[in-house]
Parts: C-alpha cells; sequence; structure tokens
C-alpha cells in the first residue's frame, strides 16, 4: 500500500487545476489554432511527459535544491521564457502555408517529434510547475513512510492523465473550430501571428515570475 493519504481530495484538486487555464492551457491551444488538431495532440503529450519530469523531480527531492538556490531558479525561469518567445518568433515569421501543408496527417515524423519536444522542454523549463508540485504532492504523502517517490510518482500519475483528458479534449474542440479558418493561407498567417505573439506573452509573464 502506498502512503498516500487524503486521495479523493487529491484528485477533486488535481482535476479544478487543471480545468483552470494556465500557461499550458494557452500553449496547446496556441499550437492546436495555429498548427491543427496533430500538433496540438503532440504537444499534450509533451506538456504530460514534463509534469512527469516534475514529479520525479519532486520525489526525488530535485525541486527542493531549485527552490533553495535563487541563482538555479532564475536561470531556469529565464531559460523557459527565451524559448517561449522563440517559439513565438518562429510562427510570427513562418511563411503562408500551402494547401500541401494544411492537412494534418501529411505532416512530416520530424515536425511531429519537434512539436512533442518543444511541448516537453516548455514545460520542463518552468520552476513554478517544479515549485507547485513541490509544495503541493506532499501533502498527500506520509512523511514517515517508505517508497514515497514511488507514491509522488502515483499522483503524478493522477494529476498528468486528468490533465491529459482535459486538453485532449481543448484540442479536438480548437481544431474543430479552427480548421475552416486555416484552409485559407492568409488567414492561417494571421493565426501564426497572433499565436507567436501569445507564446512570446507567456514568455514575458514567466520571466517576470
Amino acid at each position: 500500500m502506498l502512503p498516500i493519504h487524503d486521495f479523493p481530495l487529491f484528485a477533486l484538486s488535481a482535476l479544478l487545476l487543471n480545468l483552470t487555464p494556465g500557461p499550458d492551457t494557452l500553449y496547446v491551444l496556441g499550437r492546436t489554432v495555429a498548427q491543427g488538431r496533430r500538433v496540438g495532440l503532440l504537444s499534450v503529450l509533451g506538456i504530460s511527459s514534463g509534469i512527469l519530469v516534475h514529479t520525479c523531480m519532486a520525489g526525488a527531492g530535485l525541486s527542493a535544491l531549485l527552490a533553495a538556490s535563487a541563482t538555479a531558479f532564475t536561470v531556469v525561469r529565464y531559460a523557459g521564457a527565451l524559448y517561449l518567445a522563440y517559439l513565438g518568433l518562429r510562427l510570427i515569421l513562418a511563411p503562408a502555408p500551402t494547401e500541401t501543408t494544411q492537412d494534418d496527417a501529411a505532416a512530416p515524423a520530424n515536425s511531429s517529434w519537434a512539436a512533442y519536444r518543444q511541448g516537453v522542454i516548455t514545460n520542463v523549463l518552468n520552476p513554478k510547475v517544479a515549485l507547485f508540485f513541490l509544495a503541493f504532492l506532499p501533502q498527500f504523502v506520509d512523511p514517515s513512510a517508505p517508497h514515497r517517490t514511488l507514491a509522488f510518482f502515483a499522483l503524478g500519475l493522477v494529476f498528468v492523465t486528468t490533465g491529459t483528458l482535459w486538453c485532449v479534449a481543448l484540442v479536438c474542440f480548437a481544431a474543430a473550430l479552427s480548421h475552416r479558418v486555416r484552409q485559407r493561407p492568409a488567414t492561417h498567417r494571421w493565426l501564426n501571428r497572433l499565436s507567436g505573439t501569445l507564446f512570446i506573452g507567456l514568455g514575458l509573464k514567466v520571466a517576470r515570475g
């Protein structure tokens, strides 16, 4: 038996927290609106993988080291902000899509990997997520019991599962809403610029702390 207590309260809290709009939600929506359902879903998988990384960090105590070092926290925060700004600039400067590039199924494998990888990086380089898991997960783990790392991982899986399901629903909704709009190259280009501006704004928000 894992040393987890008040699990129903944790599950409810995780659900409500995932339903609350945040940087990950905005990132996934921006990706979907600009580049379609496939990229949106891969971005969700990347974000979810990043959350699992933070879960392991919290269980291993690495998040505590990050919280204790102002320099490390600042470096990671600015790295995440710069990466979001970089992604935003790439979207803003992207050329107008052609008919052959608008089909989600036609996206090359390397772009699919890039969407997943970028989702992971944007989440891992957000130190606030690390500190959130450090503060939130221990509330439901018995500190005196063995196998605390497994308990952290189990709670993280619950959190990431509810968050993934919610984000997948958002992706499907956003993709259906924007599909016809993205068929027009000029409109698609403006959607890219809008999403890119959103990412740059998220980067500025992360940098300000």
